[in-house]
């Protein structure tokens, strides 16, 4: 099996607007009249919300081809601005990245919005600029209010939602901190998820361990049920975890001598007028690029 490869680095670097080159023009953003509105207010108040998309030029060291942002791009430069955020992406395939790229996650949001209210911005500035209403600026101010730092930490660059992190809000500190590592692990960052762990959340790891679990269509007795079935898991979980490493050493060796044992002709040979689907599985296990 061949290893996925990412599209994008995990990481965001500040850019010259100087060397960063548009794929297309923008003459008139008035064609474009309210979103670029926006985007100049946004900018004014909040600063970049969304990085520039950008691709690094073979040819020509330290230039980058834009591949998102245009707009953004032509506003930086109306207001005088000199460097940007970036995300680096991977290749350079020219057609929109709106579809493949996520948009700011919700803590990373609630950064943004909590600086700019201490930098002396009001909330509602904030919404008239990011084109929401006013309450939804103040509960992510509070998105974090209750929740443990760590696990903010493990979730700060994820598409989690609002509603998931306010769910983390019923369980204790550690128990925040384990449900984080397990969305993580599973790359899981569903509500449904959130909720299924909160659910399966010992009485004794509740915030009110008094406050009956209620959710619509689940009984008292599955809800036991779902408490004893996360413990399993998450035992399951930490035992994998704790043999990782060691597995991992054991598989590779095994791979090399794997193939080694198909270097010999006669190995394959025998394996082939005998054991043709241990050979392939055998072949199989030595194409694969990662385990």
């Amino acid at each position: 099996m061949s290893e996925m490869k990412i599209g994008f680095e995990l990481r965001k670097i500040r850019l010259s607007l100087e060397n960063i080159l548009p794929v297309r023009q923008i003459k008139d953003p008035q064609k474009n009249v309210r979103r670029y509105k926006t985007i100049l207010v946004s900018l004014k108040e909040v600063g970049l919300v969304e990085p520039l998309v950008v691709h690094p030029q073979k040819d020509a060291p330290k230039k980058y081809l834009l591949l998102d942002g245009h707009l953004r791009l032509f506003a930086l430069k109306e207001l005088g601005e000199t460097s940007a955020d970036c995300i680096i992406a991977n290749d350079d395939e020219c057609f929109t990245y709106n579809a493949r790229i996520s948009r700011l996650p919700p803590i990373q949001e609630h950064k943004m919005i909590t600086r700019a209210v201490r930098n002396g911005v009001k909330p509602e500035r904030i919404a008239a600029a990011l084109n929401m209403p006013v309450r939804i600026v103040i509960a992510s101010m509070r998105l974090l209010d209750g929740i443990r730092e760590e696990a903010a930490d493990l979730l700060k660059d994820k598409n989690v939602s609002a509603k998931a992190i306010c769910l983390m809000k019923r369980v204790s500190g550690v128990r925040q901190i384990e449900i984080a590592e397990m969305m993580v692990n599973y790359n899981n960052f569903y509500t449904g998820y959130a909720e299924a762990l909160v659910l399966g959340t010992p009485k004794d790891q509740l915030v009110n361990p008094d406050e009956p679990k209620q959710k619509e269509g689940i009984s008292p007795e599955d809800v036991a049920k779902m408490e004893q079935e996360m413990e399993s898991l998450e035992r399951d979980l930490k035992a994998v975890e704790e043999t990782y490493g060691e597995n991992m050493l054991v598989l590779t060796v095994a791979r090399g001598y794997i193939k080694k044992l198909l270097e010999n002709a006669k190995v394959v040979r025998f394996l082939n007028g005998n054991f043709q689907d241990i050979l392939a599985e055998f072949e199989s296990i030595a194409a694969a690029e990662s385990l």
